[in-house]
């Protein structure tokens, strides 16, 4: 961009060589730069923060008795829990499967009468 100005302003004979302001030069180059990493930081960062934010309150909120989907797509209902680990039933036979909590997705509270 430098050169640029510097070649406008030898090009016009006798005329002054105007000051460029070295903020202003820093704007015009990084600026484009800075702003697409700021929308980048609102569209795709922040809300997928807010989201794992929210997925790990509901993991830690679950009790015995809601029901849970894991990543796999096991669906359940939670008779255990440990530090970690759901103990969860599931099917018509209710086998019961012992899952990581960072492995569910979804926590679904029974609806109660």
């Amino acid at each position: 961009m430098n050169w640029l100005l510097t070649a406008f302003a030898e090009s016009a004979a006798g005329a002054e060589v105007p000051e460029v302001n070295s903020f202003y030069l820093f704007l015009v180059q990084f600026g484009p730069l800075i702003l697409i990493f700021v929308l980048m930081y609102f569209i795709l960062i922040r809300p997928q923060r807010k989201k794992e934010k929210q997925t790990r309150e509901m993991i830690e909120n679950a009790i015995v008795g809601d029901k849970v989907i894991t990543i796999g797509g096991i669906a359940g209902k939670i008779i255990n829990i440990k530090d970690d680990e759901f103990t969860i039933e599931s099917g018509n036979e209710r086998t019961k499967v012992t899952i990581k909590k960072w492995a569910v997705k979804e926590v679904d509270k029974p609806i109660s009468d």
